[in-house]
């Protein structure tokens, strides 16, 4: 595996994390991005993509999962790269002065400026009380769905009542996966177009619905093969192949804990001028972050990140007169090339 190289790896690929790409971008300055999470967009993705908010500016109102599409858009142009579905788990200080950060998997990045973006911290998945599960971990087991495909004509058992599960019944039945989904409520709390769409599903046949029900046993040898519901009207012991419980995330600082940085509870304490840790070339911005009168707004986050771009590039640049320029002027087709 070869290891990566850029000017700044931003470390969550949360709505501030991906805005720091373009403020980045008009510096000339490459972003690289890692996440735990399977996909870009942090918790406005995993958790509440359908959640309305209302304090972006221009937006009046605009859907979680719209304002990651927009900010995707936003950044094409700065062809950032990433790597998703790894946690950051080491950060060495280099004697060429680069960062050196090495994933769970084994990913390797050499940098000049960390930016840490993790929102709330390294997020890890709520996970049911079931004897032996971690054994199945990999093994059928599966807490994010990561490559759809390997579901395809699969026996697939998903438990939840959020979006997320409902996405994902909704996405693998149509992939022709074979699913079972399980919820230990009779009511749903996702969209409600999404409920409608797995009621129709559960009507012509494509999806087994259990209610008032949960996963309570699974077994298998070297690969999950069954599992043991319990339902109103007693115990059902199915076939199964895979096992998806998505009851959401639970955020936990995590390795980030252990880089030397200086911390206040569970958030890094920055100078906000340009939200610089104690640690020289990492710096720490959004939710992750603390200083007096922080505010935990997404817009708070995008004006954190534009200060952070600016501290970085006279760090890793210290001779170089940085020259504010406006897009309004000149556009972002100068600044992409």
């Amino acid at each position: 595996m070869s290891t990566i190289k850029t000017d700044i790896l931003i470390i969550g690929a949360g709505p501030v994390g991906l805005f720091t790409v373009f403020e980045a971008g008009l510096l000339k300055m490459k972003c690289h991005l890692m996440d735990v999470l399977p996909q870009i967009g942090g918790q406005l993705t995993e958790i509440y993509p359908k959640k309305p908010i209302y304090d972006i500016p221009g937006y009046p109102m605009v859907l979680a999962s719209d304002l990651v599409k927009s900010l995707e858009e936003q950044i094409a142009p700065f062809r950032p790269t990433f790597t998703l579905g790894e946690r950051v788990d080491t950060v060495e200080k280099q004697v060429d002065g680069l960062f050196k950060v090495t994933t769970q998997d084994g990913t390797v990045c050499e940098t000049k400026v960390i930016a840490i973006a993790a929102g709330l911290g390294c997020f890890e998945p709520r996970k049911p009380p079931i004897d032996h599960l971690d054994q199945y971990e990999g093994k059928g087991v599966d807490y994010f769905v990561k490559s759809p495909a390997r579901y395809v004509d699969k026996k697939v058992i998903i438990s939840g009542g959020g979006d997320s599960a409902l996405d994902w019944t909704i996405e693998l039945a149509a992939m022709g996966a074979h699913i079972t989904l399980v919820h230990r409520r009779s009511s749903f709390r996702g969209a409600p177009d999404s409920v409608d769409k797995v009621m129709e599903l559960v009507e012509k046949g494509k999806v087994r619905l259990y209610t008032d029900a949960s996963v309570e046993a699974i077994e298998g040898e070297n690969h999950l093969t069954a599992a043991t519901l319990k339902t109103p009207g007693g115990d059902v012991k199915l076939d199964t192949d895979f096992f998806l419980p998505l009851f959401g995330l639970t955020p936990k600082l995590g390795p980030i804990a252990e880089w030397g940085l200086g911390l206040d509870k569970n958030a890094i304490t920055v100078d906000p001028i340009d939200c610089s840790t104690n640690v020289e070339g990492i710096y720490a911005i959004g939710d992750i972050n603390t200083y007096p009168g922080k505010l935990k707004l997404i817009l708070c986050g995008f004006h954190e990140a534009t200060m952070m771009c600016q501290g970085a590039f006279r760090y890793v640049y210290p001779d170089q007169k940085l020259s504010f320029k406006y897009t309004t002027v000149t556009g972002i087709d100068g600044f992409s090339e």
